[in-house]
Protein backbone atom coordinates (compact mmCIF):
# COMPACT_ATOMS: atom_id res chain seq x y z
CA UNK A 1 0.00 0.00 0.00
CA UNK A 2 2.59 2.64 0.96
CA UNK A 3 3.96 1.95 -2.80
CA UNK A 4 1.07 2.77 -4.21
CA UNK A 5 0.09 5.55 -2.15
CA UNK A 6 3.46 7.06 -2.95
CA UNK A 7 3.27 6.59 -7.04
CA UNK A 8 -0.10 8.50 -6.61
CA UNK A 9 1.51 11.19 -4.78
CA UNK A 10 4.20 11.69 -7.07
CA UNK A 11 3.45 10.52 -10.20
CA UNK A 12 -0.38 10.58 -10.67
CA UNK A 13 -1.47 13.92 -8.99
CA UNK A 14 1.01 15.88 -10.47
CA UNK A 15 0.31 15.04 -13.74
CA UNK A 16 -3.20 14.37 -14.40
CA UNK A 17 -5.30 17.04 -15.51
CA UNK A 18 -9.21 17.10 -14.81
CA UNK A 19 -11.99 19.48 -14.49
CA UNK A 20 -15.31 19.99 -13.22
CA UNK A 21 -17.09 22.08 -16.42
CA UNK A 22 -20.22 21.68 -15.58
CA UNK A 23 -21.81 20.78 -12.25
CA UNK A 24 -24.54 18.71 -13.11
CA UNK A 25 -22.38 16.52 -15.76
CA UNK A 26 -19.14 14.00 -15.56
CA UNK A 27 -16.07 15.99 -14.92
CA UNK A 28 -13.87 15.59 -17.34
CA UNK A 29 -9.91 14.11 -18.02
CA UNK A 30 -7.71 16.20 -19.99
CA UNK A 31 -4.57 14.29 -19.51
CA UNK A 32 -3.66 11.23 -17.45
CA UNK A 33 0.21 9.79 -17.28
CA UNK A 34 0.60 6.37 -18.32
CA UNK A 35 0.13 3.66 -17.50
CA UNK A 36 -2.83 5.05 -15.81
CA UNK A 37 -6.38 4.61 -16.84
CA UNK A 38 -9.72 6.29 -16.67
CA UNK A 39 -11.91 3.64 -15.18
CA UNK A 40 -15.14 6.10 -14.85
CA UNK A 41 -16.18 9.75 -13.82
CA UNK A 42 -18.88 11.28 -11.80
CA UNK A 43 -20.20 14.84 -11.55
CA UNK A 44 -17.12 15.20 -8.46
CA UNK A 45 -14.37 12.87 -9.10
CA UNK A 46 -12.34 11.01 -11.83
CA UNK A 47 -11.55 6.85 -10.73
CA UNK A 48 -8.77 6.04 -12.51
CA UNK A 49 -6.96 2.51 -11.89
CA UNK A 50 -2.99 1.25 -12.54
CA UNK A 51 -2.39 -2.13 -13.61
CA UNK A 52 0.17 -2.88 -11.36
CA UNK A 53 -2.60 -2.62 -8.94
CA UNK A 54 -5.74 -4.04 -10.09
CA UNK A 55 -7.66 -4.59 -6.90
CA UNK A 56 -7.71 -1.23 -5.83
CA UNK A 57 -8.72 2.55 -7.91
CA UNK A 58 -7.92 5.71 -7.04
CA UNK A 59 -11.06 8.39 -6.80
CA UNK A 60 -9.78 12.00 -7.66
CA UNK A 61 -11.76 15.42 -7.01
CA UNK A 62 -11.69 17.83 -9.40
CA UNK A 63 -10.53 21.51 -8.14
CA UNK A 64 -13.09 22.92 -6.64
CA UNK A 65 -15.32 20.21 -5.94
CA UNK A 66 -16.46 19.51 -2.61
CA UNK A 67 -17.58 16.52 -1.03
CA UNK A 68 -14.48 14.59 0.02
CA UNK A 69 -14.35 14.95 3.49
CA UNK A 70 -18.31 14.01 3.49
CA UNK A 71 -17.66 10.73 1.13
CA UNK A 72 -14.32 9.89 3.82
CA UNK A 73 -17.21 9.65 6.16
CA UNK A 74 -19.87 7.40 4.36
CA UNK A 75 -17.11 4.91 4.05
CA UNK A 76 -16.59 4.88 7.36
CA UNK A 77 -20.16 4.02 8.66
CA UNK A 78 -20.50 1.55 5.83
CA UNK A 79 -17.51 0.09 6.75
CA UNK A 80 -17.64 -3.65 5.24
CA UNK A 81 -20.28 -4.91 3.02
CA UNK A 82 -20.56 -6.91 -0.53
CA UNK A 83 -22.54 -4.66 -2.19
CA UNK A 84 -20.29 -1.47 -1.52
CA UNK A 85 -16.74 -1.05 -2.28
CA UNK A 86 -14.60 -0.28 0.70
CA UNK A 87 -11.89 2.91 1.59
CA UNK A 88 -8.36 1.67 1.73
CA UNK A 89 -6.87 5.03 2.14
CA UNK A 90 -7.86 8.54 1.88
CA UNK A 91 -5.50 11.85 1.97
CA UNK A 92 -6.24 15.45 0.44
CA UNK A 93 -8.69 15.20 -2.46
CA UNK A 94 -8.14 11.43 -3.23
CA UNK A 95 -9.54 8.14 -2.00
CA UNK A 96 -8.12 4.52 -2.23
CA UNK A 97 -10.82 2.03 -2.63
CA UNK A 98 -12.08 -1.16 -3.27
CA UNK A 99 -12.55 -2.14 -6.85
CA UNK A 100 -15.89 -3.81 -7.89
CA UNK A 101 -15.81 -5.26 -10.68
CA UNK A 102 -19.14 -5.41 -13.19
CA UNK A 103 -21.16 -3.37 -15.61
CA UNK A 104 -23.30 -0.93 -14.72
CA UNK A 105 -26.68 -0.64 -15.24
CA UNK A 106 -26.47 2.28 -17.86
CA UNK A 107 -24.14 0.00 -19.65
CA UNK A 108 -26.34 -3.03 -19.86
CA UNK A 109 -29.33 -1.20 -21.35
CA UNK A 110 -27.30 0.22 -23.78
CA UNK A 111 -25.43 -3.13 -24.71
CA UNK A 112 -28.86 -5.16 -24.20
CA UNK A 113 -27.64 -7.13 -21.30
CA UNK A 114 -30.42 -8.48 -18.94
CA UNK A 115 -30.95 -7.24 -15.57
CA UNK A 116 -32.50 -9.70 -13.66
CA UNK A 117 -34.78 -9.09 -10.50
CA UNK A 118 -32.02 -10.13 -8.23
CA UNK A 119 -29.67 -6.98 -9.04
CA UNK A 120 -32.49 -4.84 -8.47
CA UNK A 121 -33.30 -6.46 -5.14
CA UNK A 122 -29.44 -7.21 -3.49
CA UNK A 123 -29.75 -2.94 -4.53
CA UNK A 124 -32.25 -2.16 -2.88
CA UNK A 125 -31.13 -4.48 0.44
CA UNK A 126 -27.73 -2.70 0.41
CA UNK A 127 -29.26 0.51 0.54
CA UNK A 128 -31.56 -0.19 3.20
CA UNK A 129 -28.25 -1.22 5.17
CA UNK A 130 -26.86 2.26 4.33
CA UNK A 131 -29.96 3.47 6.04
CA UNK A 132 -29.51 1.78 8.96
CA UNK A 133 -26.33 3.17 9.82
CA UNK A 134 -27.55 6.79 9.34
CA UNK A 135 -26.85 7.20 5.82
CA UNK A 136 -29.74 8.65 3.57
CA UNK A 137 -29.29 7.70 -0.07
CA UNK A 138 -29.24 9.60 -2.37
CA UNK A 139 -29.17 10.20 -6.49
CA UNK A 140 -29.06 6.39 -7.22
CA UNK A 141 -28.79 6.05 -10.89
CA UNK A 142 -27.54 3.40 -13.49
CA UNK A 143 -24.26 4.85 -13.84
CA UNK A 144 -23.32 3.83 -9.98
CA UNK A 145 -25.19 1.08 -10.04
CA UNK A 146 -23.23 -2.61 -11.21
CA UNK A 147 -23.95 -5.95 -11.80
CA UNK A 148 -21.35 -8.63 -11.16
CA UNK A 149 -22.34 -12.38 -11.66
CA UNK A 150 -25.66 -11.44 -10.78
CA UNK A 151 -25.72 -9.59 -8.17
CA UNK A 152 -26.15 -6.12 -8.07
CA UNK A 153 -23.46 -3.73 -6.42
CA UNK A 154 -23.58 -0.04 -5.60
CA UNK A 155 -20.69 2.03 -6.55
CA UNK A 156 -20.50 5.78 -5.84
CA UNK A 157 -22.19 6.45 -2.15
CA UNK A 158 -20.53 10.25 -2.35
CA UNK A 159 -23.92 12.22 -1.95
CA UNK A 160 -25.03 9.55 0.54
CA UNK A 161 -24.78 12.54 3.55
CA UNK A 162 -27.03 14.66 2.29
CA UNK A 163 -30.28 15.33 4.06
CA UNK A 164 -32.84 15.98 1.51
CA UNK A 165 -35.16 13.10 0.02
CA UNK A 166 -34.34 11.68 -3.09
CA UNK A 167 -36.60 9.70 -4.94
CA UNK A 168 -34.66 8.32 -7.60
CA UNK A 169 -33.91 4.63 -6.35
CA UNK A 170 -37.89 4.59 -5.73
CA UNK A 171 -38.27 5.84 -9.45
CA UNK A 172 -35.67 3.47 -10.82
CA UNK A 173 -37.65 0.54 -9.33
CA UNK A 174 -41.11 1.48 -10.17
CA UNK A 175 -39.55 1.51 -14.20
CA UNK A 176 -37.79 -1.66 -13.70
CA UNK A 177 -40.88 -3.23 -12.86
CA UNK A 178 -43.46 -1.46 -15.00
CA UNK A 179 -41.76 -1.44 -17.95
CA UNK A 180 -37.83 -2.81 -17.90
CA UNK A 181 -38.66 -6.35 -16.93
CA UNK A 182 -42.06 -7.06 -18.35
CA UNK A 183 -41.84 -5.31 -21.65
CA UNK A 184 -38.11 -3.90 -22.46
CA UNK A 185 -35.75 -7.20 -20.66
CA UNK A 186 -37.67 -8.84 -24.16
CA UNK A 187 -36.12 -6.92 -27.21
CA UNK A 188 -33.54 -8.26 -28.21
CA UNK A 189 -31.50 -5.12 -28.60
CA UNK A 190 -29.96 -2.17 -27.22
CA UNK A 191 -30.55 1.48 -26.59
CA UNK A 192 -28.48 4.06 -27.89
CA UNK A 193 -26.37 6.41 -25.39
CA UNK A 194 -28.01 9.39 -27.25
CA UNK A 195 -31.76 7.88 -26.54
CA UNK A 196 -29.86 7.22 -22.37
CA UNK A 197 -29.50 10.89 -22.07
CA UNK A 198 -32.41 12.23 -23.34
CA UNK A 199 -34.05 9.81 -20.69
CA UNK A 200 -31.28 10.99 -17.91
CA UNK A 201 -31.75 14.94 -18.84
CA UNK A 202 -35.81 14.33 -19.51
CA UNK A 203 -35.85 12.63 -16.22
CA UNK A 204 -33.55 15.23 -14.14
CA UNK A 205 -35.98 18.46 -15.70
CA UNK A 206 -39.34 16.14 -14.41
CA UNK A 207 -37.29 16.21 -10.79
CA UNK A 208 -36.83 19.74 -10.76
CA UNK A 209 -40.28 20.67 -11.98
CA UNK A 210 -41.54 18.17 -9.25
CA UNK A 211 -39.61 19.94 -6.57
CA UNK A 212 -40.68 22.99 -7.59
CA UNK A 213 -44.12 22.47 -7.40
CA UNK A 214 -43.52 20.70 -3.79
CA UNK A 215 -41.75 23.38 -2.49
CA UNK A 216 -44.53 25.98 -3.62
Amino acid sequence: MNDFINLIRQVLLPQIKLESVDPHNPVVVHHLPLPWQVLGTGNYAAVVTHPEYPRSVVKIYAPGRRGFDEEVEVYRRLGQHPAFSECLYAENGFLILKRLDGVTLYECIHHGITIPPQVIQDIDQALSYARSVGLNPHDVHGRNLMMNQGAGLVVDVSDFLKLEPCSAWEDIKRAYYCFYWPILSRLPMGFSYQLLDGIRVSYRYYRRVLKREVNE
